[in-house]
């Protein structure tokens, strides 16, 4: 599961576009990404939701069929657990958060998005995470339909912040002019999620 030495070596002196390094501090590189457990929502394709509301000019419930008549996109990422580990160069397809909450018109500028998952699983992110291209809705990982055990059908995925901040079993999204921490957050983990910063708790 953990890459070999000499590719660790090799990984660890590589550096991102903007100066930091390519694998955080405190973070091992694997090769595969891990089931980490969260008890599974029940929807499939065929009968999953997502609701949108909050701030907003409307409130929109879109469908899975929904989801894919938006433009579709596929990112190539590194992700960081707060555990310790870091998959490189995962690839996920789906749809930029943006696109989604800009559809539903918000009638704030800056402010928070409360993502929605099953069993009532939430997190948050500011707003101006959400306008970053590499933050999407996931529907696909490795080109394939997004596992269950992986959060499919379909999860959030924040590639700059600590996983934990990329739900799995998404089934909303809020728009909010203030923050509302979420459930590993309100248990001690940081709000702020910066791997780079290693804001673990």
């Amino acid at each position: 599961m953990v890459l070999a030495e000499p590719i660790r070596q090799s990984v660890a002196a590589q550096v991102r576009k903007d100066g930091k390094p390519r694998v955080p501090p405190g973070q091992t590189p694997i090769e595969y990404i891990p089931d980490m457990g969260g008890k599974e929502g029940k929807a499939t394709t065929k009968d999953w939701q997502l609701h949108i509301h909050g701030d907003l000019g409307k409130t929109v419930t879109l469908t899975f069929e929904d989801l894919l008549r938006f433009e579709q996109k596929q990112i190539t990422c590194d992700i960081h657990c707060v555990t310790g580990w870091t998959l490189l160069d995962s690839v996920w397809g789906g749809v930029r958060l943006s696109t989604l909450v800009e559809y539903a018109r918000p009638s704030i500028s800056e402010g928070f998005l409360i993502i929605e998952a099953a069993h009532g699983y939430t997190t948050s992110i500011p707003l101006s995470e959400v306008a970053k291209p590499d933050v999407i809705l996931a529907h696909s990982l490795y080109g394939k339909p997004l596992p269950a055990e992986n959060g499919g059908p379909v999860r959030a995925v924040v590639p700059d912040r600590y996983f934990y901040k990329s739900a799995k079993w998404v089934e909303g999204l809020k728009v909010a002019a203030h923050d509302e921490p979420g459930f590993w957050e309100t248990r001690g983990y940081s709000n702020s999620a910066d791997p780079w910063k290693e804001e673990r708790h």
